[in-house]
């Protein structure tokens, strides 16, 4: 089944978005990731650093495209369908196509790829002169 973006944003949660894009294939699947040396020419390239920056804009740089989940380092632009290592050689559309791409933190990749859970966002307040935003005070109740 192909998936978009556009339909990719029409779920209304970070949980639909994630579960409509965890990727299933079969173990032992080859895919572009394995060839590292084609893996980093397409990446270091000029077309690939334009259409990432145009995706990073598009979605704001939120995670799965979602408001107010912000990554804030180590972005990736993730195809919603994998490529190929042909499709790379070969100049597929389909490696550039803003339809085939989204913002993902780390997190949601690795779960995205390997089926790890992934963890639920949770709102942080920010006060004046907080420090430690990371440290999440849990009501009881």
């Amino acid at each position: 089944m192909i998936k978009k973006y556009s339909e990719v944003i029409q779920l209304n949660t970070f949980r639909e978005r994630y579960e409509y894009l965890k990727f299933r294939a079969n173990i032992g699947q080859i895919t572009f990731g394995c060839d590292r040396h084609i893996n980093q020419t397409l990446y270091k390239s000029k077309l690939w650093k334009r259409t990432r920056d145009r995706i990073i804009i598009r979605d704001n740089g939120c995670d799965l495209a979602m408001d107010g989940y912000n990554i804030i380092e180590y972005l990736t632009v993730h195809h919603i369908n994998p490529i190929t290592v042909l499709d790379v050689l070969e100049n597929n559309p389909a490696v550039y196509d803003p339809q085939n791409l989204i913002c993902v933190s780390p997190e949601t990749h690795n779960a995205i790829h390997f089926g790890n859970n992934i963890r639920e966002y949770v709102s942080i307040t920010r006060t004046k002169n907080d420090t430690s935003p990371w440290l999440i005070n849990k009501k009881k109740g």
